[in-house]
């Protein structure tokens, strides 16, 4: 049994980014455009304060149903941009943006003499639980619980998603050298190999009301809960899922 925001933190990785599904609401179109400069600038102490109003409460709606404290700070314009002045400035998030790690807001001008569109940089950071290395694990290592801790983390800093719950990386291969301090995300560990290629391998066959066991020569190595193809005792070569370090499971 995991910990309730362990549970729910693992809910948030489907291979899409985490947390993409819940701040897709947010998502908007627009296009980009080169300001106009003019004689009278616009007020960019207000833009950057109703952006950053925008954004906290934009954020506010969207975290409040995750394991995580969201903060957001907002960047500066290109300072040789003179924007004209403008009565509503509508904040947007361009296509294919996210509000996550370094990311941008959109703004245009649609009541003004002059209708601009420009793009300000954010930075979104999303902090929460997460398992974090101690001391030097080597590439090609098989992690165990005592090769991290848990800390608070921004989940945001990288793109590749936080490995939440200990059963994701407890067993794992360690892609590269890790090192203290990192946080485990997806793109630093995989399943460990559990055979080679020309091993027996005990092949479990199930159908609808029987189970069959019997064994085999994997023609492929073995990764816990992936395929695998083994060669069956009358030459024929099959496919089904690693379970453990010596069986192959298999629909009939």
């Amino acid at each position: 049994m995991c910990h309730p925001l362990m549970c729910f933190a693992r809910r948030l990785f489907p291979p899409v980014w985490l947390v993409a599904g819940t701040l897709a609401g947010l998502l908007g179109v627009g296009a980009q455009a080169q300001a106009q400069p003019v004689a009278e600038a616009a007020d960019t102490a207000a833009i950057y304060s109703n952006a950053q109003r925008w954004l906290d409460d934009a954020l506010a709606g969207s975290a409040s149903s995750l394991p995580l404290r969201m903060e957001v700070s907002v960047g500066e314009l290109d300072r040789r941009l003179r924007l004209a002045p403008c009565d509503r400035v509508e904040p947007y998030i361009p296509p294919n943006v996210r509000l996550w790690g370094k990311s941008r807001l959109g703004l245009r001008c649609t009541q003004g003499s002059s209708k601009w569109n420009v793009f300000l940089p954010i930075t979104v950071k999303a902090f929460g639980p997460a398992w974090v290395v101690k001391g030097l694990v080597q590439q090609g290592a098989v992690l165990s619980e005592d090769d991290a801790m848990a800390v608070e983390v921004d989940w945001a800093e990288f793109n590749s998603p936080i490995v939440a719950n200990v059963s994701d990386w407890v067993g794992q291969t360690a892609v590269r050298m890790l090192s203290t301090g990192q946080a485990l995300r997806q793109d630093m560990v995989r399943a460990a190999q559990v055979f080679q290629a020309g091993a027996q391998v005990r092949v479990l066959a199930r159908g609808v009301g029987f189970e069959i066991a019997t064994s085999g020569q994997a023609v492929s190595a073995g990764v816990v809960g992936h395929s695998a193809r083994v060669r069956m005792d009358n030459g024929r070569i099959m496919t089904g899922e690693v379970l453990d370090s010596r069986t192959v499971g298999m629909v009939l």
